[in-house]
């Protein structure tokens, strides 16, 4: 009877596991808000991944992104955007301006130093 206990804990758990890395999970995409002048502006909480993880940017409108690191761990003190070439720190408690691009429409993605938490910036 212990080791059919002991089997079906591990079954929920791994399906948790692969659920919570693998699983598609809702996400709420947050336009940017126009600052003063021809900008716009978004701001994203880092803390345990990255709250919106979508973000909508109007095509050929400078933006700027807007990272507040509130999680200690090593884990999300980086953000990296493969296909700008960016590798930015991300001091915790403070906010980090990112200049983006957005002179290209399209889905670009970002994750963390690890690649474990992702985000993605969206240009329409």
């Amino acid at each position: 009877m212990g080791k059919v206990i002991t089997v079906i804990v591990a079954i929920v758990l791994i399906g948790f596991i692969l659920w919570w890395f693998f699983g598609k999970h809702e996400q709420v995409e947050v336009k940017a808000k126009k600052t003063g002048g021809n900008e716009q502006e978004v701001k994203i909480t880092v803390d345990g991944g990255y709250s919106p993880e979508t973000v909508v940017l109007q095509k050929g409108v400078p933006a700027t992104l807007v990272f507040e690191r509130k999680d200690p761990s090593s884990c999300l003190e980086r953000v990296v955007f493969s296909d700008f070439g960016i590798n930015e720190l991300l001091p915790q408690n403070e906010e980090k301006k990112i200049k983006f691009d957005t002179s290209k429409a399209g889905e670009f993605g970002y994750a963390c130093g690890m690649n474990m938490f992702h985000g993605k910036v969206v240009v329409k």
